[in-house]
């Protein structure tokens, strides 16, 4: 007897794939739990899909089909925004399974990634020169990366929103970002040498960073956090060896077990740090202003700043929250939800014809737009970035410029 699959199980299997990887990260998900989604058996499972690599690397290519899709029939801005947000709201997992789990996948995969992904900006950014001739590449390059982030924002919201609601909003903030003028843009320093506080001292192990040959247990327990935090974010949790994070501040890999009991330990304490410090910043800077549009400004000017400085943790907080213990990652969605909850607050009190569900799009969309533009290169080593982001960040949430148009560099 002929047993005869059901027409579009690949398809409902990628689909239920997609949402699991989303909701819970890759490491979480067992091909049993995606069989169970799909209401198949794992042996059946396999004999459509090889393993979860395979899945993962699917499920991203069937989303960046379909974004490649859309691009290619547009021919103006309005065209762009269209297919942005049909495509952020119809694969919603799409956005973080491009920027947390696609770089599970094998390099070559990866690569080939990359060039999708920016094949897609190229043709973005055809389009919009044909109608702003007078853009200078890059900075067409900088607004189509702008506003492909930002519309991934939508992937990391824990409720999905109505679907042609969210496509009205995200198509509105697709046309400002294109809309903006990067011109005349105040230069801003290097990062490095940006004011105020780095999120944790500079290991003592890099070549270019003065201090004593043995620093006390406290400062060797920061410089841990701080190489922690950067390669975690730049090879992943799994990649990385307790000899491999004793060498980045010139200790042995067994001595790391003397500040902390676990790799996983480090991870939480790493993550916890930079929560202190963002908090810190952008909620002294709240504060310190005169009425809500004030505090909305000097926070995105606050957020900015930090971002710039430490886009290792940013990186860190969206790759590897999920590995985290559950009581750790409980606390770690805690404050990202009351970190979300603030801003969305605010933003209603600076614009109150915008309800809860615009708002929640927009933060979300300015928080993905920001995190991304750190450490997208070339654009992320532009000298006036800053300004850049403060510009695009106050499009995204619907403000208008200062200055006739210019926006103040972060302090």
């Amino acid at each position: 007897m002929v047993v005869r699959r059901p027409p579009g199980r690949r398809a409902q299997i990628l689909a239920v794939a997609a949402d699991r990887f989303h909701r819970s990260g890759y490491h979480q998900v067992s091909m049993t739990e995606v069989a169970a989604g799909v209401g198949i058996t794992a042996p059946a499972l396999y004999r459509h899909f090889r393993g979860k690599p395979e899945l993962l690397d699917r499920a991203v290519r069937l989303g960046l089909d379909a974004l490649a899709c859309g691009l290619r029939g547009a021919r103006t801005t309005g065209d762009l925004g269209a297919a942005l947000a049909a495509v952020a709201v119809g694969h919603r997992p799409l956005g973080t399974l491009v920027q947390r789990d696609a770089r599970l996948l094998p390099p070559a995969r990866r690569a080939a990634l990359r060039r999708e992904l920016r094949a897609d900006v190229a043709l973005m950014t055809a389009v919009l020169r044909a109608g702003r001739p007078e853009l200078p590449a890059p900075d067409a390059e900088l607004l189509c990366w702008s506003a492909l982030s930002a519309c991934t924002g939508l992937s990391y919201q824990s409720a999905a929103p109505q679907p042609r609601r969210a496509e009205a909003v995200l198509r509105e903030l697709v046309a400002a970002v294109l809309a903006a003028s990067l011109r005349g843009a105040a230069a801003h320093p290097d990062p490095a040498a940006h004011p105020g506080p780095a999120l944790i001292p500079v290991s003592a192990a890099d070549p270019v960073a003065p201090g004593p040959p043995e620093p006390r247990p406290q400062a060797r327990r920061e410089e841990l956090l701080a190489a922690a935090v950067r390669l975690f974010h730049q090879r992943g949790f799994d990649n990385v060896s307790t000899d491999q994070l004793g060498a980045a501040v010139g200790i042995s890999g067994p001595s790391v077990y003397r500040h902390f009991d676990s790799k996983a330990q480090l991870l939480a304490a790493s993550l916890v740090r930079s929560r202190e410090r963002l908090w810190q910043e952008v909620d002294g800077a709240f504060a310190a202003a005169a009425g809500p549009e004030a505090a909305l400004a000097a926070g995105l000017g606050a957020y900015v700043g930090f971002a710039l400085r430490n886009g290792d943790y940013l990186g860190a907080m969206l790759s590897e929250t999920e590995r985290l213990a559950p009581p750790d990652r409980r606390v770690a969605v805690d404050f990202r939800r009351d970190f979300l909850r603030t801003w969305v607050g605010l933003l209603r009190r600076v614009r109150p014809e915008c309800d809860a569900v615009e708002a929640r799009i927009r933060v979300h969309a300015l928080f993905a737009l920001v995190n991304d533009g750190v450490r997208n290169r070339p654009h992320s080593a532009r000298p006036d970035l800053g300004d850049c982001l403060l510009h695009l960040g106050r499009a995204v949430l619907g403000l208008p410029g200062t200055d006739g148009g210019r926006v103040p560099a972060p302090r």
